[in-house]
């Protein structure tokens, strides 16, 4: 496994925007406000870093998927053993994990969530 570069040595990582559900400053009750949002996406879209991302509904509205003792388990959402949630990411491709901070500083998920910055492997 290698991590995912350009020909000028730019690399990509994903800023997965991280969320609480016992957090009542996260989501449609609190938290950033959605201008904040809409002022970083054009910030961060215009700056020509973004290569990908997506937003999520609610964790309310995820499956999951598993197995236990041989079967395959389906059970909905909200997960109450997981209090955390992505609610959704960039990848961007930049220099270097110092950029990419400074990129996730910039984030309002920063405020009342929190940004995990992870490398993207090239598989």
């Amino acid at each position: 496994m290698t991590l995912e570069t350009t020909e000028e040595n730019d690399m990509k990582y994903a800023l997965l925007l991280m969320g609480t559900t016992q957090d009542p400053e996260c989501g449609e009750d609190g938290g950033a406000d959605p201008t904040e949002f809409m002022a970083f996406d054009k910030e961060i879209s215009e700056a020509g870093v973004v290569v990908g991302g997506f937003a999520l509904e609610g964790p309310e509205l995820g499956v999951r998927v598993s197995e236990s003792g041989g079967e395959c388990l389906v059970t909905s959402g909200p997960f109450a053993e997981s209090n955390e949630f992505v609610g959704g990411s960039y990848v961007i491709e930049v220099a270097d994990i110092d950029e990419a901070i400074a990129w996730a500083k910039k984030s309002p998920a920063a405020k009342s969530g929190h940004i995990e910055i992870r490398p993207v492997a090239d598989y």
